[in-house]
């Protein structure tokens, strides 16, 4: 007999109350769907079919054939449509499976028109009414149902004819909108028919409405989840271009990833799988960037909303991430809301089946696999809200990481360049470059605009200046805004920023919803909770929680001041790191490494102290977070046993016990979220601070009014009644140097540079000679006179600019030549040889394509001035400045490049400005000539002959040098080396390796030793206390959850519930939780203590390390990774690693004891229980594979982002003149996107684990569940046991995730302890024996003997000294010279034991081999010619470690000349308190050489070497320098002079020349002039006045 539908109708219920079809019967909302799908449908074609009339219309009126479409698929829907074939349209339509899939749905809903006729079939022919109280009502309800049969069969036809369109249609738009509407549509149906049909089976008292349908309706059922369900859910989505001109190559997989892969993250599985295949996943076999999230398409996104230059309006960037993430933050609101909502169903279904087994399932209306199931669902889907939560924080932080960092690079490019002379200014984290960056020229098309007021007032507190000569030489100074010393403060500050604010802004962002709406909202719910099971006890509890809140207040703020107090005890120490490895060279010369290794570890001493009161305090706000729950629970419990008399029953307390864990969990958070929230607002203050209150450059500011230049100058290379300040706060006075002096650049009348010719600056040291360049390039700020007033510099042919520090990228030498220009090989080739470059390149294996390294340390002061002029030379610019090139030169070379390079056809028509020293030198190829006077004013400008005529200082040193510089006309490139490419890479700094597999035992074993200390010889007492203290721990823990079970059931067991003794329970409860807080207070302060001694000898290792270490290590490896190990590297060994070894440690026992804690209860699970572990390893073991190469690769590459910002703020003005901003933009795009796209994996692998876990965890605790209901003797299951059982079993699996989570956080992390363990194991030079320690007269003398001397630079490297012999007597006066790369640097280092040396050296008698280093370093003084200067006072610099009086360091200031360019009783004089700015950047070049010279008379040494120590000082000061130490030093000092000036050797003792790392000759002045063929001969003989050097030998003789 056929199923009939049987409707009943209550007596006296009227129809419109009981059955209306169109809208109480709910299978009526499918229809109304339609009919909604239907209208906005036809609404929308409506709307565009106007808009393309209006369209067309106005293309017709204009003729317009351009204009695009309104629908962005227009073009690409004709093209579909012209494309012939059936494999086009499946390629169009997103690839075979997207297609296969929508057929699949057309032919499910055609299967549902089909069974929906069938319905109405058979309700036409069976509908039976029965109790109907006439025969119309009978025809109107049969009707009714009959439409609705028909409605519903229209529905799908509907439905059928949007899946057709999915397929057929060749618009994306017009597919993409049908898919969407039929997914609607059946998805509505399908939740109908489950709440009708599906809902009744989980219910003892329903039965399926549609029940009668028999078979028609599951299939029918069946075909509605296959299709509104399963193929939404499974089919991967069609990829979609962010920006349709430029798809990716490659998407990314989660763009294409269907909705149930990017839940389950199951779209990373072949990345996990190849991890465990290979042993290391290099980048490129991460997953592309999604180009939605490439730096360009962020920065076209945000900075409209963030960049007051790109539209924004000025307000603190917290509106701006607002505004940008505004999408974001609704869907995550979304996602708390679920994640809240799917937290209370774990007590929801905890209740019910505690009820159900203590009722017996009495009177229950819901089956118990109800209450399982919840218990599922309660952490599957709060699972997934968390972890697509958790996505979404990881697109904001890593999204914001990218825009951020490139917003701070892209404003840094307009900031005005300020030396800070304070001594604390100095940057927290100084990265210098890293990497070098590849850039084409990006010139500006029209010229420097000059403004006619004041530029917008900077709230930089920076003041700049360099000191000048003569009676105000030291107090008016010009900074040298081109030199790294400069950028120190700002590329501290700007890497502070992009990694800890950043940092910090990350976290506040991505946790402000937990503060704002999950915590509240949870507190809420979980008080609503406790007051449905405890009634009116909950709000006592409430009170009690209330009156305890200011406790962990207390302490929060506590922690607060703490936190400062070592965040500032770390900048202190992170501040001496830093100044310690920007000179580390100069230390290690100067043999200070044992002094510097103590002045860091009392550094380091002071910040662990704070550490370790920090670490103990945040143990007890811990403890505290954790107790005041607690309490809360024992006052509402008692209330409700003691004063309101109820039963606690295992139903009630278990679930609330749940409740109270999650009240513990959000009081804990708040507070951790208050605290990053704090801190986001500092750092996010921070940056709005750089980004609207740094001074930026005239051309930047919106208050500036610019000057109309009239015709007359706008072609002109000059300045008209202008002033020029280095900081527009100091507009009148200037900008103050150390000595509280300011300094102006003043043109009263008008300078013009002659075009197409070479026009010199000079003027003494400090006078202003490189202000004048900057203020052209617009680099100082502008002070107009008057109307007058102007500068120009036309920009329209390029301009090219060598800085007086010469810049270079940290990249090969024909890189750094070419710039980004072509390549010209003929062109390259002359360039080359011009600038004397080609015996260089001869000398490197590489040749040209020889890496210069970091700050072109590869390269000696000379080479780097002739490739940064090269680079100017090589460019098209037709202006060209050079800041006194010349400088670090010898005469030699000087002279090669003013008559083949400035006399050649490169320079030909180019207009030229040179600042010099050597005005003898280049005056002969000169047209025009600019002297500035001592006050930042011009002396004299016009011809050389003309100038010379005016200016009787200028025409004093003419005269000065004609007398004492040799000048040699000789070629000293006879030969043609050959410069052909060599088959070599050059490579000098290496790629930072990158360790494989899992974290090495040495690197774990070092930090465990030093954990464990002296306990036991071996550790082991330590362990055992700690290990069993945590053991002690987690079975008090445990216990505590039993024993409330054990008191909820005495109810059970007694007849009076009143005998049941509340003060007992809970006291015993108390005593419980009292002694598991002391065990673990134990364990925590035992293991902080042990990490704080690991830390402290594992920094001091390494300091001592890498102080110990040579030259040449350091020479391959960038400062910036030796600092990311003394300061991100050891803060993560002070934090995150105690902290994950500590977490890891108590989850991994308390797993244990859960899991044992379930067996003992429930024998059976300890199969699954250990199934459950085993899988969890797994899989922690598959992913940690891959998450450990992304982790390792994600810590190399944020390196050269900042090494980048270093590189590129390094050289901020030579890029801003050469017009080459453009490029180095795309360069940081390309190393950002190169940091997001391992970030992304790096976030997602995280998900990936955690969904798995969390699942799994899951499946155990719900087979648990349905095991204790369902499974043997479930009849005697008691109640209380079970509660317990499950809340041990929610805990373990929610603890093996979080194991699985710590273990690998901790291994993560411990890729710290491999990167500093892998520096701790570098070269290192011979360590300091007891023999090695001279005798404390040593030395006596200046004495000094070579024999059979060779050194080379690394093992198996060529030599560069060969076979030296000779012998110093002490007090002799030595002066060696010899071109570029004979070896003179060389040899100084190998007299120092720097380089690898051969032969035996005696240093007053004894063998210097035999000397510890740091004795033989510390008697013997080198000035090199760059000298390193260190940020504080001068007396620091001079006495870093206060050995001397003020007495000697005057001395020694006079005797370097210091005092004899100052007046006693000017008050603008340098003295030993005046301030030195980071590297000396307020300070020029010759006078930072002065200060060095001084500090090297400090030292008092018996031998002194001066290695072009005066390169960068005018004749005049160097004359002065000379007599000083001819008459100053004592007798017995011998002294070597490195000199390119012959006028600074000729009255040496004795001369030796150089030639290839050999001695060619060693002999007094006079002998070797006898020589009729000597090398010393021939410079004399052939200079411009051999007389005057003549003369100086025979007045010495």
């Amino acid at each position: 007999m056929e199923p009939q539908v049987v409707l009943v109708v209550q007596p006296g219920i009227t129809l419109a109350e009981d059955y209306s079809v169109w809208l109480r019967q709910s299978l009526a909302i499918p229809v109304y769907v339609a009919v909604v799908s239907a209208l906005v449908l036809t609404a929308r074609s409506l709307l565009l079919t106007v808009q393309l009339n209006k369209m067309r219309a106005r293309v017709a009126a204009t003729g317009d054939r351009d204009e695009p479409f309104l629908d962005p698929d227009a073009n690409m829907a004709s093209e579909f449509v012209s494309a012939s074939g059936l494999k086009v349209h499946i390629s169009n339509s997103g690839g075979f499976t997207i297609f296969c899939s929508r057929l699949a749905r057309l032919l499910s809903v055609l299967g549902l028109v089909v069974l929906s006729v069938m319905t109405y079939l058979h309700d036409l022919k069976n509908c039976v009414v029965f109790e109907l109280p006439g025969a119309e009502f009978e025809r109107e309800l049969r009707t009714n149902r009959l439409l609705l049969d028909i409605a519903l069969c229209l529905t799908y036809v509907y439905a059928s004819v949007l899946a057709t369109l999915s397929i057929t249609a060749s618009s994306k738009t017009v597919a993409t909108t049908a898919i969407r509407h039929v997914n609607v549509l059946l998805l509505s149906s399908f939740g109908v028919y489950a709440y009708r049909d599906l809902w009744p089976l989980a219910t003892s008292v329903l039965s399926p409405v549609d029940q009668p349908e028999g078979v028609v309706l599951w299939v029918k059922i069946v075909l509605l989840a296959f299709a509104s369900v399963v193929i939404p859910l499974t089919v991967p989505r069609q990829y979609i271009p962010y920006n349709i001109k430029e798809p990716a190559l490659e998407p990314n997989p989660e763009q294409t990833a269907s909705i149930l892969s990017l839940a389950l993250f199951t779209y990373l599985d072949p990345v996990v799988s190849m991890a465990s295949t290979l042993p290391h996943l290099s980048i490129d076999d991460l997953p592309p960037l999604p180009d939605y999230d490439h730096v360009k398409n962020l920065v076209a996104r945000s900075f409209k909303h963030l960049d007051v230059f790109s539209g924004a309006p000025k307000r603190h960037i917290f509106w701006g991430l607002m505004k940008i993430f505004g999408g974001e933050y609704i869907v995550m609101a979304a996602l708390v809301l679920i994640k809240v909502a799917s937290t209370f169903l774990g007590p929801i279904g905890l209740n019910g089946l505690l009820k159900y087994l203590e009722t017996q399932g009495e009177g229950d209306v819901i089956h118990p696999w109800v209450w399982v199931s919840i218990l599922l669902l309660s952490s599957l889907i709060g699972s997934l809200a968390q972890q697509q939560y958790q996505v979404f924080t990881g697109l904001l932080a890593n999204r914001t990481e990218g825009f951020l960092i490139q917003l701070l690079f892209e404003h840094a490019l307009r900031i005005r360049m300020k030396a800070d002379a304070t001594p604390d200014a100095a940057s927290e984290v100084l990265v210098p470059p890293d990497g070098a960056d590849f850039v084409t020229e990006d010139r500006h098309t029209a010229g420097n605009s000059a403004t006619s007021e004041s530029s917008q007032a900077s709230q930089t507190p920076d003041r700049k200046g360099k000191q000048k000569a003569k009676s105000e030489a030291v107090s008016e100074a010009e900074p040298t805004p081109s030199g790294d010393s400069e950028a120190h403060n700002l590329v501290g500050k700007l890497n502070n920023l992009a990694t800890v604010d950043l940092t910090n802004i990350l976290d506040g962002e991505c946790d402000i919803l937990s503060l704002v709406l999950q915590v509240p909202l949870q507190i809420s719910i979980c008080i609503y909770f406790l007051y449905q099971y405890l009634g009116w006890s909950a709000f006592v509890g409430m009170v009690s929680m209330l009156i305890l809140f200011p406790i962990p207040g207390k302490f929060a703020q506590l922690l607060q001041n703490l936190q400062q107090e070592t965040a500032n005890a770390t900048d202190s120490r992170v501040q001496t790191v830093t100044d310690t490895l920007a000179v580390l060279r100069m230390i290690k010369l100067f043999g200070w490494e044992p002094k510097m290794a103590d002045r860091l570890a009392g550094k380091r001493d002071i910040e662990l102290r704070f550490v370790r009161r920090k670490e103990i305090l945040n143990m007890l706000t811990g403890i505290v977070n954790y107790v005041i729950p607690v309490i809360t629970m024992i006052v509402t419990f008692g209330t409700y046993t003691a004063i309101m008399k109820q039963e606690l029953k295992p139903s009630i307390i278990f679930p609330s016990m749940a409740v109270f864990d999650l009240l513990a969990i959000q009081l804990h958070s708040v507070f951790g979220s208050i605290i990053l929230m704090t801190q986001a607002k500092v750092s996010m203050d921070r940056i709005t601070d750089f980004l609207q209150n740094t001074e930026l450059l005239d051309e930047y500011t919106t208050s500036a009014e610019h000057v109309v230049i009239d015709e007359a100058h706008k072609e002109e290379i000059g300045f008209g009644r202008a002033s020029f300040t280095w900081s527009n706060d100091d507009a009148v006075s200037g900008a103050e140097t150390p000595s509280k002096r300011k300094f102006v650049l003043r043109i009263d009348g008008e300078v013009k540079f002659m075009k197409g010719s070479i026009n010199l600056i000079v003027g003494p040291t400090g006078s202003g000679k490189t202000s004048l360049l900057m203020a052209l390039l617009g680099e100082m700020h502008f002070i107009p006179s008057g109307n007058e007033s102007w500068y120009n510099l036309p920009r329209e042919g390029g301009v090219a600019y060598a800085a007086q520090e010469s810049w270079v990228q940290n990249e090969t030498i024909r890189h750094n030549i070419l710039f980004g220009s072509p390549y010209d090989e003929t062109r390259y080739n002359d360039v080359v040889y011009q600038c004397g470059l080609k015996r260089d390149l001869s000398l490197f294996d590489a040749g040209d394509k020889t890496e210069v390294g970091e700050k072109g340390l590869t390269l000696s002061g000379g080479q780097k001035a002739r490739v940064t002029l090269a680079r100017a030379i090589y460019s098209s610019a037709k202006i060209i400045l050079l800041d006194d090139i010349l400088a670090a030169l010898d005469v030699h070379t000087a002279r090669w490049i003013v008559e083949k390079c400035f006399k050649g056809y490169l320079v030909r028509d180019r207009t030229i400005l040179l600042v010099t020293h050597n005005v003898a030198l280049a005056s002969p190829i000169a047209d025009h000539v600019v002297s500035l006077g001592l006050n930042g004013t011009i002396a004299a400008h016009a011809s050389v002959s003309d100038a010379i005529a005016k200016d009787e200082n200028l025409k004093a040193e003419l005269a000065m040098e004609v007398e004492k510089i040799a000048e040699d006309s000789k070629e000293i490139y006879a030969e043609e080396p050959d410069t052909a490419a060599k088959d070599m890479d050059g490579k000098l700094v290496m790629a930072e390796e990158v360790a494989l597999g899992h974290v090495t035992m040495d690197s774990l074993k070092m930090f465990l030793d030093g954990v464990a200390g002296s306990y036991g010889g071996t550790g082991a007492v330590f362990w055992i206390i700690y290990v069993g203290s945590l053991l002690l721990y987690s079975i008090g823990m445990s216990g505590q959850a039993w024993w409330m079970g054990h008191w909820a059931e005495q109810y059970n067991l007694v007849a009076d519930p009143l005998k049941v003794s509340t003060f007992f329970y809970l006291g015993m409860y108390i005593a419980l939780l009292l002694a598991s807080m002391t065990l673990y207070a134990v364990a925590a302060i035992m293991f902080i203590t042990g990490s704080m001694r690991a830390s402290n000898l594992i920094h001091r290792t390494l300091v001592q390390s890498i102080l110990g270490t040579t030259l040449r290590w350091l020479d391959t490896t960038p400062v910036s990774r030796i600092i990311t190990r003394c300061t991100q590297d050891i803060r993560a060994l002070d934090g995150p690693i105690a902290d994950s070894f500590q977490e890891l440690a108590a989850t991994c026992i308390g797993v244990l004891v859960n899991l044992a804690a379930i067996v003992y209860f429930t024998p059976v699970f300890l199969f699954p229980g250990i199934v459950v572990a085993y899988l969890g390893v797994h899989l922690a073991q598959v992913y940690l594979k891959a998450q450990m190469s992304a982790k390792r690769e994600l810590s190399n590459v944020k390196a050269p982002v900042l090494g980048h910002f270093g590189a590129a703020i390094t050289g901020l003005t030579s890029i801003r003149a050469y017009g080459a901003q453009l490029a180095f933009r795309q360069e940081s795009y390309k190393l950002i996107d190169r940091n997001l796209k391992v970030g992304r994996t790096h976030y997602n692998l995280n998900r990936w684990i955690s969904i798995r876990i969390d699942f799994l965890g899951a499946l155990f605790s719900t087979g648990l569940a349905a095991y204790l209901i369902y499974g043997p003797n479930h009849e005697n299951t008691i109640p209380s046991n079970t509660g317990f059982s499950l809340n041990t079993a929610i805990v373990f699996s929610s603890n093996v995730l979080f194991l699985v989570r710590m273990y690998n956080k901790f291994e993560v992390q411990c890729n710290s302890l491999e990167r500093i363990k892998a520096y701790i194991d570098i070269e290192q030079e011979p360590t300091a024996t007891k023999e090695g320690i001279p005798p404390a007269y040593w030395p006596a003398s200046g004495d000094l003997k070579v024999e059979n001397l060779s050194s080379r630079y690394s093992e198996g490297g060529p030599e560069v000294l060969h076979d030296l012999s000779f012998h110093i007597k002490s007090g002799e006066r030595i002066g060696v010279v010899g071109r570029t790369g004979s070896g003179k640097s060389s040899l100084t280092l190998s007299l120092l034991r720097c380089i690898i040396t051969e032969g035996n050296v005696y240093y007053d008698g004894l063998l210097t081999s035999s000397v510890n280093l740091d004795s033989l370093r510390s008697s013997i003084t080198i000035i090199p010619q760059v000298p390193e200067l260190l940020s504080g006072t001068l007396r620091e610099n001079l006495d870093p470690f206060g050995q001397y009086d003020d007495a000697t360091l005057n001395s020694a200031l006079r005797a370097a000349g210091l005092f004899s360019l100052q007046v006693d009783n000017d008050d603008s004089r340098v003295t030993l308190d005046s301030a030195i700015s980071s590297g000396g950047g307020n300070l020029s070049v010759g006078q930072r050489q002065i200060l060095a010279l001084a500090r090297a008379i400090v030292r008092d040494s018996k031998l002194l070497i001066l290695d072009e120590a005066t390169s960068a000082i005018d004749y005049e000061t160097d004359t002065v320098i000379q007599s000083s130490l001819r008459h100053e030093l004592k007798s017995n000092v011998t002294l070597l002079t490195v000199a390119h000036r012959l006028q600074t050797i000729m009255d040496a003792d004795k001369i030796m020349v150089l030639d290839a790392g050999r001695i060619v000759e060693f002999d007094k002045p006079g002998e070797l002039l006898k020589k009729e063929s000597g090398w010393f001969r021939s410079l004399v003989y052939e200079s411009g006045d051999k007389d005057a050097l003549i003369s100086i030998v025979s007045s010495e003789q």
